[in-house]
């Protein structure tokens, strides 16, 4: 079955190029949390905790610690001073990018070693998936 293969497949590249995510030094959920802060913009806790899929007091668990790493930041919405948003800070920006980077070298790396041929069934089905 296609989607059977399609996610085993994609399960592995994640896997080979996940091993780069040394250069961010973060465990996967906190990687996981600034990575949807720097790419979908501040989001309220509760938001976060249910992209996420972890309980308010794991994600403010997280908050905190990505905070005292000076990796994020909360601040007072502007429409709701009780609700609090949580944004990426330029040095989590930076991190996330640097991981990212290295995320895609190494993912070059192993499409330079396929044959053109492959390279471009590769093109048309991301093309296909997005």
């Amino acid at each position: 079955m296609l989607a059977n293969r399609l996610h085993s497949a994609m399960v592995r590249m994640l896997r080979r190029v996940r091993a780069t995510d040394e250069v961010i030094d973060l465990d996967a959920p906190r990687a996981s949390l600034l990575s949807v802060l720097v790419f979908a913009g501040p989001q309220p806790v509760g938001r976060l905790a249910r992209l996420e899929q972890v309980s308010s007091p794991a994600i403010t668990k997280m908050v905190t610690a990505l905070e005292e790493a000076g990796l994020v930041a909360r601040e007072h919405a502007t429409d709701d001073r009780r609700s609090v948003l949580v944004s990426a800070t330029p040095a989590g920006r930076r991190l996330m990018d640097r991981g990212r980077a290295a995320r895609i070298r190494e993912l070059a790396r192993i499409l330079d070693g396929l044959s053109e041929r492959d390279q471009a069934t590769l093109r048309r089905a991301t093309e296909i998936l997005a």
